[in-house]
């Protein structure tokens, strides 16, 4: 095993967001309201959107047997709460090759908490978010981006609004491209899409922040006019995950097409999501980026999360692509 990183100019990938510890039920149906019922077992792990698509890119750009070198460089920029659960994220991040210095501990405001339920006989989760020191980071932070310039930037919704505007301003005014994982769905002002290279939307999001209803959604004759939305606005490339259905995406030249999921076994879908978003980012600084073969790579290693139970545990790493 290597321990010592090899100097190189490799591409570099910040992601600015959220760190949260997952306490996460496992129960056969979701309680009604009033009922108690006994869960099938319970565990804590690392996660937060902006950890689980850090750990993402990391771990889809290198080998568990190699972590110190890969294909990209990525960081995280975020905060968390001087306390075990902190001490847990970062250690977590550490062991899939994430540069952890522009973490901050706080000291008044605890670590990030995700509660999620996942029904095991469907599948499907439910998540409660405490934002903790996530809403520590403020727009002042970010008015102008700390040289040497990232490669590219990733951004999600759970950390402050305004400071994930400022951070938008400030990557436009320094040509630095973006995509934006705006969840949970908030509505944005039309600022927030003004240059943005890649906004990767899900079906609740799409209609949130679109103004289309989610049965419009479903229907797959509308999903260029709903991507159109998002272009008029500014966005460059739309993609709009639909779970079991695929992912829809679009480019401002033009270029469209759904790509159909195939059929895997799902076990837990909690990280599918960020795994995704980490590997099309790889995709995206490699050069010569076709947006076509980025969805169906990150198609694929989606594929291989939701087939294990956990957020940054299940995510795989390159070697585990390989054979795709």
């Amino acid at each position: 095993m290597s321990t010592k990183p090899r100097a190189s100019t490799l591409p570099v990938i910040a992601v600015i967001g959220s760190l949260n510890a997952d306490l996460t039920t496992y129960t056969s149906r979701m309680p009604n309201g009033g009922e108690t019922l006994h869960a099938n077992s319970f565990k804590v792990g690392s996660g937060g959107k902006g950890g689980n698509q850090a750990c993402a890119c990391a771990k889809l750009s290198r080998t568990s047997d190699d972590v110190q070198n890969g294909s990209a460089i990525i960081k995280m920029i975020g905060a968390v709460g001087n306390d075990a659960h902190g001490q847990l994220l970062l250690q977590d991040l550490q062991a899939s090759g994430v540069d952890i210095s522009g973490v901050a501990f706080t000291d008044n405001v605890e670590t990030g908490v995700a509660v999620i339920l996942v029904e095991e006989t469907t599948s499907e989760n439910r998540i409660l978010l405490s934002a903790g020191a996530n809403y520590s980071l403020s727009p002042i932070q970010f008015q102008t981006l700390p040289l040497p310039l990232p490669s590219l930037i990733i951004l999600q919704l759970e950390i402050p609004v305004l400071t994930t505007l400022e951070i938008l301003r400030a990557a436009r005014t320094q040509n630095v491209e973006v995509l934006l994982n705006p969840a949970p769905a908030v509505e944005l002002p039309e600022e927030a899409y003004i240059g943005l290279a890649h906004l990767v939307v899900n079906e609740t999001e799409a209609a949130i922040l679109s103004g289309y209803s989610v049965k419009d959604i479903e229907d797959e004759g509308k999903l260029l006019a709903v991507a159109k939305v998002f272009h008029g606005r500014g966005a460059k490339n739309v993609l709009i995950t639909l779970g079991g259905r695929g992912v829809f995406y679009s480019s401002s030249n033009g270029e469209h097409d759904l790509i159909k999921a195939r059929k895997v076994e799902v076990v837990d879908t909690t990280a599918a999501g960020d795994t995704f978003v980490g590997a099309y980012a790889l995709e995206i600084i490699k050069g010569g980026f076709s947006i076509n073969t980025a969805v169906r790579i990150a198609n694929a290693a989606a594929e291989k999360t939701i087939g294990k139970r956990g957020a940054q545990t299940s995510i795989p790493w390159a070697s585990e692509l390989e054979s795709i």
